[in-house]
């Protein structure tokens, strides 16, 4: 299978990795330093569970050098979404699926605007990963990716990726109901990736403190408020789920806190203004998350101001 990494950042650059290796032609697109060092030395992925190192693949900045993909790993922040999602023109096929891996629930929708429903797939990932250094990616934790078709069903090129995605070692769930799961990773999302910028905390420190685990249920509430108006339902026994994985989660670091730390943009739209939006729309508040949107806006602008780091 012929295979692009749109932003080739952690979830693009471990995941690529491991399709490489189970002899997948892989065309990573990335930038900047990152891009760089995978030209010269190949992209590494350091794992607890055997690293990776890929040095026969396409390394571009340019989709037209890729050429036309049979599954493109859509994996881009959610703010870049729309620009990216017409610069993959070169790669994409009648025959070509592109896979949204990234936070958030909108993602998909965005893509399919332009590229049509039969030919975009959402997924939900559940891995532990962050860029080491310029062409290393560092794996801690998880691997599975969750996916299917936002208006549900599957067909032979969703069980044909779900088949080359096992067929690399990566756990993998083909849902009917994907729109569900992606609102459930926003309950971890929405609260924990403020309160890790707030704080500068690993998830441990996060979860002794009383009150701002008091702070993350209250915002968990206002996510399932806001899930129901998209006719999606989160039964309040996730929030002791969501708390649960989250004690085995250690001294990680979540996403938004890793960018923050490195100086580049934020992705408190999709993580929390959308709860913000969707409540408005229905004349609800939601003051938690509004906080934290008005907060993490404003570590936005500081860092867009001084300049983004490349990825």
């Amino acid at each position: 299978m012929r295979i692009a990494v749109m932003g080739t950042g952690a979830v693009g650059g471990y995941f690529g990795a491991k399709l490489a290796h189970a002899d997948h032609e892989l065309a990573f697109i990335a930038r900047g330093r990152h891009l760089e060092a995978m030209r010269r030395h190949g992209l590494r992925v350091l794992s607890p569970y055997g690293d990776l190192h890929v040095s026969r693949a396409l390394f571009t900045d340019d989709p037209a050098q890729a050429g036309e993909a049979d599954l493109v790993l859509f994996c881009v922040k959610s703010y870049d979404t729309e620009a990216a999602a017409a610069v993959i023109r070169p790669m994409v096929a009648r025959r070509t699926m592109i896979l949204s891996l990234q936070n958030g629930v909108d993602n998909a929708e965005k893509i399919a605007r332009l590229w049509g429903e039969q030919q975009t797939l959402a997924g939900v990932v559940y891995v532990g990963a962050q860029v080491d250094s310029a062409g290393v990616v560092r794996h801690s934790t998880g691997g599975k990716i969750v996916f299917g078709r936002p208006v549900g069903g599957t067909d032979g090129a969703t069980d044909s990726i779900a088949r080359a995605l096992a067929g690399a070692d990566i756990p993998n769930e083909l849902s009917r109901h994907i729109r569900k799961a992606q609102w459930s990773k926003l309950l971890w999302n929405a609260p924990f990736c403020a309160l890790s910028c707030f704080t500068r905390a690993p998830m441990e420190e996060i979860l002794r403190s009383e009150a701002l685990l008091e702070s993350a249920l209250e915002c968990m509430g206002e996510v399932q408020a806001a899930a129901a108006t998209c006719g999606i339902e989160l039964p309040r026994r996730l929030f002791d789920q969501t708390i649960e994985f989250s004690k085995g989660l250690g001294r990680f670091r979540p996403s938004m806190l890793q960018d923050l730390e490195a100086g580049k943009p934020l992705e408190h739209e999709a993580f929390n203004g959308v709860v913000v939006r969707l409540l408005r729309q229905v004349g609800k508040k939601a003051p938690v998350n509004q906080a934290f949107y008005a907060a993490l806006q404003l570590l936005d602008e500081r860092i867009r101001a001084a300049g983004s780091v490349p990825s």
